[in-house]
């Protein structure tokens, strides 16, 4: 079955693609099929980004749609960036940017000091109105310089609990066995079948 994905984000394409595959679900994304609206997110929680961008994207193609809206909450920064993690250096942000304005703001703090979360909520939305959200979470602290090369965002400075690595420095399955968005792509496994029964009977 076909659904899109509304992120133009290629990485994360790839991450969820990896996870859903195996479910028999192909993942599309929007601009692949013709949506390149900028949906703006004005939620102030994951869930409500998440299924803003998810409804935009249905409503607009007419098949079912999955938006993930995740992001780091750090506990010394009050749970900063936390929605606003992909632009927290500011509009014209990129990954570099974001992390280095983060230890900045930690600079000096101590490792119990530095715990934090990464956050993912994904949200799908189907034509006849039916939506559903899931919640995943990885738990772990912010290291004081960068580790390793792998995937995306903070990941270079996020140290996983119970490991001395960053998810910079974790395999793609080593990721996805542990990562918040790992997490939540399995409640949606869990949760999905019964969705796509009532599609099948109709």
């Amino acid at each position: 079955m076909k659904f899109v994905l509304s992120s133009q984000n290629k990485k994360k394409l790839e991450e969820m693609s990896r996870i859903l595959e195996p479910m028999g679900i192909e993942l599309v994304t929007a601009a692949d099929m013709g949506f390149t609206e900028d949906v703006e997110e004005t939620g102030t929680t994951f869930e409500e980004n998440a299924f803003i961008k998810a409804e935009a994207a249905c409503k607009a193609l007419g098949m079912p749609a999955i938006a993930d809206d995740s992001g780091l909450c750090v506990d010394y920064l009050d749970g900063a960036p936390g929605v606003y993690s992909a632009r927290f250096a500011g509009e014209q942000h990129d990954d570099e940017m974001n992390n280095d304005k983060l230890l900045s703001l930690l600079d000096g703090v101590p490792k119990q000091q530095r715990s934090a979360k990464y956050v993912s909520v994904i949200c799908t939305v189907f034509p006849d109105g039916r939506s559903f959200c899931v919640r995943g979470e990885c738990h772990g602290h912010i290291g004081t310089r960068r580790q390793g090369s792998g995937g995306f965002g903070y990941d270079p400075l996020f140290i996983v609990e119970g490991s001395d690595r960053t998810f910079g420095e974790y395999s793609p399955s080593e990721k996805d066995a542990v990562s918040h968005r790992g997490n939540s792509l399995r409640k949606l496994e869990r949760e999905l079948p019964k969705y796509l029964e009532e599609i099948n009977d109709k």
